[in-house]
């Protein structure tokens, strides 16, 4: 076994894999968009070295600030991920040689001279346990809906990972020196640029592994993150180096829990237990705080706030460019913004309006506005209070003075939650602002993790419509749009605004209308009277938005997009349910209603982006023509699972941020694979739009729908679905 501390390295077969499959890993090149004999721009004052890291290669410093001013790679985290060939030493000493007037031309020869390709450290293996035919394929009752759940189950073979030895850097005056960071045992990468284990994605690829039957490769995950929690005291945002001064939402006691549900093991907890306490002993010292509610209580809650002051390493240019262009910052504020961006990577939502600062959401100011630190926010308050009651169930009988510390803990968490977050007159929870002691206005899908935690509010618990009206903006955003559920409700161009939904969301939406009592649920699903629309359903100011600021559903095949008021807005209503939201039944409450609805859609999303990308399944799903494929740039791909989409189309990938869209993807086939297994009842056959043929009417259309024919088939498309194609970056499978 390998240390974690040796030499950024990272190592780890387990008797779970076998041979290394087929699978490639394709590396980058530089390429330039000037001449090569041009010298490279002037920079800024180098930022402060970061003492948590040392690196003078991958960290801070000339050489990275150097390497990234030249702009040899779309992608900002290609170089960090590149292992040196020769002794750190030598890199220097040939950096050295062209640090002054250094030219493109010179800093493209040094990186090929003194770099191999990034993730050449790892290579794919085969699964040994895969099994062909998991159980929960049992569940599903359409056949394409289970052949496509049994295709997305069979990705995790090209997505497992375990440590190339030959490629091993050993480190110090003679060997070469990696970003990566050591791990004891084989996991899963969610694909594309993440390309190394990362924490919170993990908790939906351990949903997926969980219905693959797959329990070895969760314990192998859990026992990554134990050996991070050893020897660092808290589990970072992803297994490299320049991930050691961030964390990510809290949720390994939430894998340890499912795995040992799952599975039967108590063995792990000897183990686990103590590192599960170290884990929240770093939350509680490093980002608690006291805070004063307007009823004049006193709570301990959480926020995000990373100790940075230079550019994040993986995305040194974007940072360097948000601080520096205009240059009219100074060195204090550029390092707080540092920090800020630090703090929104922590989040996982790196970056969405919910962090910018309440006076600046509409402003220019983009990620200069970040007020991450200032934000007590609402989920990850929700995944502490979940983890403290999970903790106190997995002691039972064995340390009942501990299970009770947690239910007090826990309780004290539920109390602050209920008090600084949540609203009872528009029946929602907002982010708590440490600038303004007051909640903020903008609208999230966070809204959705107290319940998903069993954090259910007296209102929702004592009135079936108030709690309809808590879950109201789902029910909009199944009738108005045709894909599944945004982040915020706000267009930003940031990946975590809308027009972008995220598969983890999905599943938390699902997971909070289930923590609902089926007596609250149960009533008659609500419709909006007279020429109204759904939105007139939603409780006045829930969404701090009116009805036409609401991000409109635009039409395929012309410029418009439909009504942004009335019942025309609602261009997704069918009898009884929406487009792609499964079919109606009798006695059905309002709660399994949205539920079914949901769970279509997001495997509508999955399914028709991955089709539209390549995707077939023989005998049962054909491959798209060239022509069609060629619309979407995809004649040599074999379909992508993207990481995120859009809830405006269900054939095309998410758009924005900082990187393109990345396919792979780990957390989107995990809850694929959670959906097929709860919900594989209620899933129909998915309508993908065409991708090329023109709408025409048909009579016998019904609601205003339309027939789409060609390739010798035909769908039903309501009031001429849009395919917007946006920033598609095929990779394949991400590998």
């Amino acid at each position: 076994m390998f240390s974690l501390l040796t030499s950024f390295a990272c190592v780890g077969l387990t008797a779970a894999l076998t041979s290394v499959s087929n699978v490639s890993v394709a590396t980058a090149t530089p390429s330039l968009s000037v001449s090569s004999v041009d010298a490279l721009p002037t920079q800024v004052a180098l930022p402060p070295k970061q003492i948590w890291c040392p690196s003078e290669i991958f960290c801070a410093g000339q050489l990275l600030q150097t390497v990234n001013i030249a702009q040899l790679y779309p992608d900002d985290k290609t170089f960090v991920d590149k292992p040196t060939n020769k002794p750190a030493p030598e890199v220097l000493a040939d950096f050295q040689n062209i640090s002054s007037s250094t030219t493109y031309g010179e800093v493209v020869q040094f990186v090929e001279n003194d770099f191999k390709g990034e993730g050449l450290e790892l290579e794919a293996l085969e699964l040994a346990n895969f099994k062909s035919d998991p159980a929960f394929l049992n569940n599903v009752s359409a056949p394409i809906v289970k052949a496509f759940a049994k295709t997305v189950h069979g990705f995790w073979t090209q997505l497992i990972r375990g440590t190339n030895a030959s490629t091993l850097c050993t480190g110090g005056s003679t060997g070469c020196e990696s970003s990566l960071i050591p791990l004891n045992h084989t996991f899963v990468v969610p694909g594309g640029r993440f390309r190394e284990q990362y924490y919170w994605d993990s908790f939906w690829i351990v949903e997926g592994l969980i219905e693959s039957e797959l329990h070895d490769i969760v314990n192998a995950t859990i026992q990554n993150f134990m050996d991070e929690l050893d020897a660092f005291g808290f589990i970072p945002n992803g297994g490299r180096i320049y991930y050691l001064d961030r964390s990510q939402p809290p949720l390994f006691i939430q894998m340890l829990s499912r795995y040992v549900t799952a599975s039967g093991d108590r063995t792990i907890l000897r183990r686990a237990l103590p590192l599960a306490e170290k884990e929240l002993k770093w939350w509680n010292d490093n980002r608690s705080l006291q805070v004063q509610s307007a009823s004049n209580v006193t709570h301990k809650v959480y926020r995000y706030s990373v100790n940075n002051s230079a550019p994040r390493p993986e995305s040194y240019l974007a940072d360097y460019t948000t601080a520096s262009v205009p240059n009219t910052l100074n060195d204090t504020q550029k390092a707080a913004l540092y920090a800020e961006l630090a703090s929104g990577a922590e989040t996982g939502w790196d970056y969405t309006v919910r962090w910018f600062a309440p006076t600046a959401v509409d402003n220019n100011d983009g990620l200069r506005s970040l007020n991450v630190r200032n934000t007590i926010p609402i989920d990850l308050n929700s995944i502490l209070y979940k983890n403290h009651i999970l903790l106190a169930n997995l002691y039972e009988n064995d340390d009942n003075d501990a299970a009770s510390s947690h239910r007090k803990a826990a309780a004290a968490l539920r109390a602050a939650i209920l008090d600084l977050f949540w609203d009872p007159i528009k029946l929602a929870f907002y982010d708590y602002n440490l600038a303004t002691n007051s909640r903020n206005s903008v609208y999230s899908v966070a809204n959705f993790y107290p319940l998903w935690s069993g954090i259910i509010p007296s209102e929702l618990l004592n009135s079936s419509d108030k709690a309809f009206s808590y879950f109201s903006s789902l029910n909009l955003v199944l009738n108005r749009y045709n894909g599944t559920f945004p982040s915020t409700f706000i267009v930003s161009g940031q990946q975590w605004d809308a027009p972008n939904t995220w598969p983890p969301h999905q599943y938390i939406v699902l997971q909070a209308l289930r923590a609902l009592p089926s007596n609250i649920t149960s009533g008659v699903l609500p419709t909006p009277p007279g020429d109204q629309s759904t939105f007139n359903l939603v409780p006045e100011g829930q969404l701090g938005l009116n009805e036409s600021q609401l991000l409109s559903q635009p039409f395929r095949g012309s410029a418009g997009n439909a009504s942004t008021s009335g019942s025309a807005a609602d261009i997704n209503r069918l009898n009884g349910t929406v487009l792609n939201g499964g079919n109606a039944t009798d006695g059905e409450g309002w709660g399994k209603a949205l539920e079914r609805q949901l769970a279509n859609r997001y495997i509508t999303s999955a399914f028709c982006s991955w089709r539209a990308t390549g995707g077939s399944i023989e005998g049962l799903v054909p491959r798209l023509s060239l022509q069609e494929l060629n619309a979407t740039q995809s004649v040599n791909n074999t379909g992508n699972m993207f990481e995120k989409f859009s809830n405006l189309d269900v054939d095309s990938a998410g758009r924005g941020g900082e990187y393109t869209v990345q396919a792979g993807f780990g957390w989107t086939n995990g809850v694929v694979l959670w959906v097929s297994s709860f919900y594989g009842g209620v899933l129909v056959e998915p309508e993908c739009p065409s991708l090329i043929t023109m709408p025409t009417t048909s009579n016998n259309g019904q609601n205003g729908a339309v027939r789409l024919t060609g390739n010798g088939s035909s769908v039903t498309l309501r009031a001429m679905l849009t395919f917007v194609f946006v920033g598609l970056f095929v990779h394949g499978l991400g590998l």
